[in-house]
């Protein structure tokens, strides 16, 4: 095969896996509830780590929160309301 034509497959199929990016948010962590909250320090946590922390809570991982609301486990965390 001729350089160009290595070139031309690689291009294509470096351009095949580039998809949209996924940004929905994750099952179940509220996405949406996130704008509601911010660190103590005033940063808004990312999507990311709002669903690492809900994740954390709804697992019980946070022992001080466990049969509480959701909302007490996240202000155990640090989080707080806008």
């Amino acid at each position: 095969m001729a350089p160009m034509g290595k070139v031309a497959v690689f291009v294509i199929i470096a351009l095949a896996g580039c998809g949209p990016p996924d940004n929905s948010p994750a099952s179940g962590s509220g996405g949406d509830e996130v704008r509601g909250w911010i660190f103590a320090s005033g940063k808004r946590p990312s999507r990311a780590e709002y669903a690492a922390i809900v994740a954390s809570c709804q697992q019980g991982a946070v022992q001080s929160a466990r049969g509480k609301p959701l909302d007490v486990c996240l202000a155990d965390l640090g989080l707080r309301r806008e």
